[in-house]
């Protein structure tokens, strides 16, 4: 059979939790049930799988602010079909013009507390309008409305919610009082079921979108209207309230950070496995990871494996290993500082270093880098000889871990698909007094350590770990995925991946099927702890594997059966035989798929 007839046989029915959803119009996966409504509620009313994407996104910083807030970021990555056009939208801010490496050093020693000095410029809005405008065909008010109303009329909380506000009260009356006074009511933490009303929030949603629809009234057309709503977040009053907010409370963002912040629209990374196209952010992300692990792996026939048995998962683990000590040593924001992608991504590279992979042993601690600038063209001696990253002194136990961020992906008739990862808990920083949200705490993912390549720089972007996912197959859209999960992301990503293509497994059964996630690495978050030859698994794998896999030198520890820690992916499909929409969504967390 060729890759398309291989690809159908593989979507057949399969034991699962939840339903693989389908549809012929539209379909919508993302990780709360009321924001898959109010996506599937744009589809059903003629939007597009853009349009739904970014109302479902919008919707979600108001139901999940423990995971994402409108103040964050997110990452998009679409492909509108029409036009047969495949762009990136980075939706991270900046580090703000006084946050130098020496300043934060002198402030924070190694590393930036919890609280307002983490804060970086706001992405997310510039993300959401920046898609709607450039690809999406409603207005910002058609697409906001939801999300104004979850936020004006309040919305129940749902069981995670609730045991994660629970997790956040004992920090919020030191660092955030505010927090208290909207998600406290009564000054007791909600139950599931509670109602909370975001008065603010969605009174900054509705002050977005009475602009736009002043420009409308005015004559603008949709695009500059959208533009309109846009500059008065970023040049207009809600700038200026954030900058005078972070200047009277110890913050660095100031009106001019906001002012000059521009989301950047860029072409993604792409990759090939098996005839598949797979197409992921920049470096900026954690995104080449994915194409990192599906390139080492082609070089070893999968399929002849016991599907999460021993040899499957060491394997699995050992790729992943050497890809994330290429992050560690090499992602970077490319505006700033050379990273060698073409290199990292390439084939041949990839060739190399699958024959580091040992089949009896693991590694047992983070592997030494690869050499990716041997494969990048037009690198300088200097960088062909790089030196490693010293990650000995991260090594500590685990300190406590609070969720985030969340994710959406929409599909339509039309082949658009929409991507989307954001995030930034609310709780991340101070929550600004009349605009209900707080600013991007994503400065948390920066080192104050020169020379780091994920090190903090003014006017710089922090190294990201959300990372929405698409693939092509025949240069048609097939699947929109991703998940939340930190450093899991990629690896929750690849595992259900393999499971779709490798083993004939349907979206449902490929995202509940159980998975491993590797920690021997520095974690992405301040104090970035590192775990060497950690690896934790969900307890349905079986016990023979997880054995033989301590035997071989994995630190193996068991997680719970279905554990929100191996990520929560979401997937929408275009089946390419007969242009059948179909959704799956993650049991480990609350989402939902539907479609119509």
């Amino acid at each position: 059979m060729n890759t398309r007839d291989n690809f159908a046989a593989g979507l057949t029915a399969g034991d699962t939790r939840h339903p693989l959803v389908m549809g012929r119009h539209g379909v919508i996966s993302s990780g709360h049930f009321l924001a898959t409504a109010a996506g599937y509620h744009i589809l059903s009313s003629g939007g597009s799988a853009i349009d739904a994407g970014i109302a479902a996104g919008v919707a979600l910083n108001v139901l999940l602010f423990d995971r994402t807030s409108f103040g964050g970021v997110a990452p998009i990555i679409l492909h509108e079909g029409p036009s047969r056009t495949t762009v990136t939208i980075d939706g991270l801010g900046v580090w703000p013009r006084m946050a130098t490496l020496d300043y934060m050093r002198s402030r924070c020693g190694d590393f930036i507390p919890e609280g307002i000095l983490r804060s970086v410029v706001p992405g997310a809005p510039d993300a959401w309008m920046t898609a709607l405008s450039r690809f999406g065909t409603l207005t910002l008010c058609e697409v906001l409305e939801p999300a104004m109303e979850l936020a004006l009329k309040g919305a129940p909380v749902s069981v995670q919610v609730a045991s994660a506000l629970k997790a956040y009260e004992p920090k919020l009356d030191k660092m955030d009082p505010e927090a208290r006074r909207i998600f406290f009511p009564n000054g007791l933490a909600p139950s599931p079921g509670d109602v909370i009303v975001q008065e603010d929030l969605g009174l900054t949603l509705k002050r977005l979108m009475d602009e736009e629809a002043k420009a409308r009234r005015q004559g603008l057309s949709r695009e500059d209207a959208i533009q309109r709503a846009r500059d008065l977040f970023y040049k207009g009053s809600i700038a200026e309230e954030v900058g005078a907010f972070h200047e009277e409370n110890g913050g660095l963002i100031r009106y001019e950070d906001l002012a000059s912040y521009r989301a950047e629209i860029s072409l993604p990374l792409s990759s090939t496995y098996k005839g598949y196209e797979v197409y992921t952010c920049g470096p900026w992300c954690q995104g080449p990871l994915l194409l990192e692990f599906l390139n080492i792996l082609e070089n070893f026939d999968l399929t002849r494996l016991e599907h999460n048995g021993t040899e499957y998962l060491h394997l699995l683990l050992e790729a992943m290993d050497l890809g994330f000590a290429d992050r560690e040593n090499y992602y970077s924001d490319p505006r700033h500082t050379p990273v060698p992608l073409k290199g990292l991504i390439s084939k041949e590279y990839a060739k190399e270093q699958a024959k580091r992979v040992r089949l009896d042993r693991a590694s047992g601690k983070m592997p030494e880098p690869g050499n990716p600038w041997r494969y990048q063209p037009g690198a300088m001696p200097e960088e062909v000889h790089p030196v490693p990253v010293d990650v000995s002194r991260y090594i500590q136990r685990d300190g406590p871990r609070t969720t985030d961020t969340t994710y959406v992906a929409v599909a339509d008739e039309n082949g658009n698909v929409f991507s989307a990862t954001p995030s930034d808990s609310i709780f991340h920083g101070p929550i600004i007094p009349g605009l209900g949200f707080s600013c991007s705490g994503r400065g948390s993912q920066s080192r104050l350590l020169a020379g780091h390549p994920a090190a903090l720089a003014p006017g710089r972007r922090p190294r990201l770990t959300p990372n929405p996912a698409l693939v092509m197959l025949d240069g048609r859209p097939l699947l929109g995925f991703g998940c939340p999960g930190g450093d899991a992301q990629t690896q929750g990503m690849l595992q259900v991946f393999l499971n779709i293509v490798d083993f004939g497994m349907n979206l449902q059964e490929a995202v509940e099927s159980p998975r491993v996630v590797s920690k021997n690495f520095p974690d992405s978050f301040s104090p970035f702890t590192y775990n060497p030859g950690r690896v934790d698994a969900e307890s349905r794998i079986h016990d023979r594997a997880l054995r033989e896999l301590q035997d071989m030198g994995h630190d193996v520890r068991k997680l719970p059966d279905w554990a929100p820690q191996v990520s929560s992916v979401h997937v929408v499909l275009i089946n390419p035989r007969n242009g059948v929409l179909m959704g799956a969504a993650d049991p480990r967390r609350e989402g939902m798929a539907l479609a119509w």
